[in-house]
């Protein structure tokens, strides 16, 4: 039974507020007399208001404060003024979901995927997406946000798509369209923060949060309360269940900082595979956790499916750009060592002690499947915690970027890229906001002072910083599909696209049996890796340096030049920055 928002009857409809410490509290509507609410146990307050239809405008008083539902499904405006009864969706009318080792993803922000930056604005153009050779789109957080514009990670009302978007009916025909096409859509979830702005929770719920766990956000969600994590749970089946979504990413499990974490995790995966079975759980982890990913005795994943792989980010980051400030530290030391690592057992940190956090960190990950892990070279993270927001296809040469795209794209990891990275466009990806007052002075404040040593070390005035409260930076970055139809846009498609195509031949193949181990040789900067599946192996070989390398034994085909990739034929000889990929039958 769902716990949390109004409930839509044939004759009314029952509102519900979670409000443990409140005294009282009423219905407020726009066109009606304040209405008292009964307390109903546990903290809960409740009323009937019959003939209520949908579409009726709410929120409720206490405390003297009037709020909006916590649970709203949809919003009047913005997430800080009137609520909105919504009618249920009707049954989801799509059928199985693809299964996850084809899955090929598209990280998409709504806002900035198009000119209207909305639902249907993005459903528009899915062709795109889906002739470029992707199998599904990852939308970052929806969840309703205070202003006009936000990255995504500042919502504070989770049951509610942002309105600018579209309303709950149009992000359902955006994933139906995406279903009429054969892809899935996952969506961003995040339970680990509520955003700095509209937040009202703190003044009628404490109990939501644990003020001695601090966060990067603020005091840490209560998760030893068994009714905030029912809150999250009935979240997440909601995304499933009413909208028909095929998977949910978690961000940042790691900053779960409270007694019942755990325990939640267990309970929002239990809650998620009840609705769907088969459904797409993707971690965003720093802990390097592997127990949340291991399978049982078919193969199937207990709890989460996959992992963002930061650590095999990290590793070509470092080796191909020479970055080591930070946690690049890490990689830093032995950069092709952790490549090696990272394609054989996904972690590279799996108990080693951290030389930049200066503690043990990961659990052993090599008897996990190759598909446990989602690899990309560069995410919204990845982009948007950099002081311009630019691109790594600003950073390397083309025959390093040719190598990274062609070793995510036929690994047998799951890949995704960033939206227009396919095109290989160098649009920025800044943080962006739109807070008002004093939090927006702190928000640039907080901008400048992270990126103060960057501006130390570049040529640049700390000016160049994108003001992240300016129109014109999220603006900025908005995919240009104009400059699709330039060259060197149409020739990055066509190159992902044949990738995407070998990935279907070589590798679904292969990823669909059991996996049966990897491993690896090295000779110098040449890299010879091997993925054992229960019908065949997968190899790669890989030159990361800039002299000419061998590897492995005689080869069966041309050796690869420099900087050329090659398919279905073993090389031993590779020039710098080439890579080749062959697969051979089980034996």
């Amino acid at each position: 039974m769902r716990r949390f928002g109004p409930l839509l009857t044939e004759n009314g409809a029952v509102f519900r507020l979670w409000a443990p410490t409140a005294a009282s509290v009423e219905l407020v509507r726009p066109d009606a007399p304040a209405l008292p609410m009964q307390p109903r146990g546990a903290g809960f307050f409740e009323c009937f208001v019959p003939g209520t239809r949908p579409g009726q405008a709410y929120m409720f008083r206490t405390g003297g404060l009037d709020v909006p539902d916590p649970a709203s499904r949809a919003q009047a405006d913005d997430a800080d003024g009137w609520s909105l009864l919504v009618a249920p969706l009707p049954p989801p009318r799509s059928g199985a979901i693809r299964p996850w080792h084809e899955a090929i993803l598209s990280e998409v922000h709504v806002g900035a995927a198009s000119p209207e930056g909305s639902f249907a604005g993005l459903a528009a153009r899915l062709d795109h997406f889906r002739d470029a050779g992707f199998t599904a789109i990852e939308l970052m957080p929806l969840a309703d946000f205070t202003g006009a514009r936000n990255w995504g990670y500042d919502g504070v009302l989770p049951f509610a798509p942002d309105a600018r978007y579209g309303r709950p009916e149009d992000l359902r025909a955006l994933i139906e369209a995406a279903h009429a096409r054969g892809m899935g859509v996952m969506i961003d979830v995040v339970y680990n923060h509520f955003g700095p702005s509209g937040n009202f929770l703190h003044h009628y719920a404490p109990d939501f949060f644990a003020p001695g766990e601090p966060t990067p956000w603020g005091p840490a969600i209560a998760l030893d309360n068994p009714l905030v994590r029912a809150f999250f749970c009935e979240n997440a089946r909601m995304w499933l269940e009413d909208y028909d979504a095929d998977g949910l990413r978690f961000d940042a499990v790691h900053a779960l900082r409270t007694m019942g974490a755990d325990l939640f995790l267990d309970e929002v995966a239990a809650t998620a595979r009840a609705v769907k079975p088969d459904a797409w759980l993707v971690l965003e982890n720093d802990a390097n956790q592997a127990r949340w990913l291991e399978r049982d005795g078919a193969g199937r994943p207990r709890r989460f499916t996959a992992q963002w792989d930061d650590d095999r980010h990290h590793a070509f980051r470092v080796l191909t750009t020479g970055d080591s400030a930070g946690y690049f530290a890490d990689y830093a030391h032995r950069p092709i060592g952790s490549v090696e690592r990272a394609l054989t057992e996904g972690f590279v940190y799996q108990g080693e002690t951290s030389r930049h956090r200066g503690a043990p960190r990961g659990e052993p990950s090599a008897h996990l499947p190759p598909d446990a892990f989602v690899a990309f070279l560069q995410n919204h993270d990845q982009i948007g915690n950099r002081p311009l927001g630019d691109r790594i296809v600003e950073a390397l040469a083309p025959e390093k970027r040719a190598l990274q795209r062609f070793a995510l794209m036929l690994s047998p990891h799951v890949p995704m890229a960033f939206m227009g990275e396919e095109a290989g466009l160098d649009t920025p990806f800044p943080y962006f906001c739109d807070f008002d007052g004093a939090l927006a002075d702190a928000v640039r404040h907080g901008r400048r002072e992270e990126f103060a040593a960057f501006f130390d070390s570049h040529p640049g005035s700390p000016d160049a910083l994108p003001d992240p409260l300016a129109p014109e930076t999220f603006e900025a970055a908005k995919l240009p599909w104009r400059r699709l139809a330039e060259p060197a846009p149409r020739r990055a498609l066509d190159d992902f696209r044949g990738l995407a195509e070998l990935r279907r031949r070589l590798v679904w193949p292969l990823a669909a049996g059991a996996f049966r181990g990897a491993g690896a040789q090295r000779n110098g900067a040449a890299l010879l890796v091997s993925w054992r599946f229960a019908d065949g192996a997968l190899t790669m070989a890989l030159n990361l340096g800039d002299e000419a390398g061998s590897i492995g034994g005689p080869g069966r085909a041309p050796d690869a030049a420099a900087g050329e990739v090659r398919i279905d034929g073993a090389a031993t000889r590779l020039g710098p920055w080439a890579a080749a990929l062959w697969s051979e039958p089980v034996r």
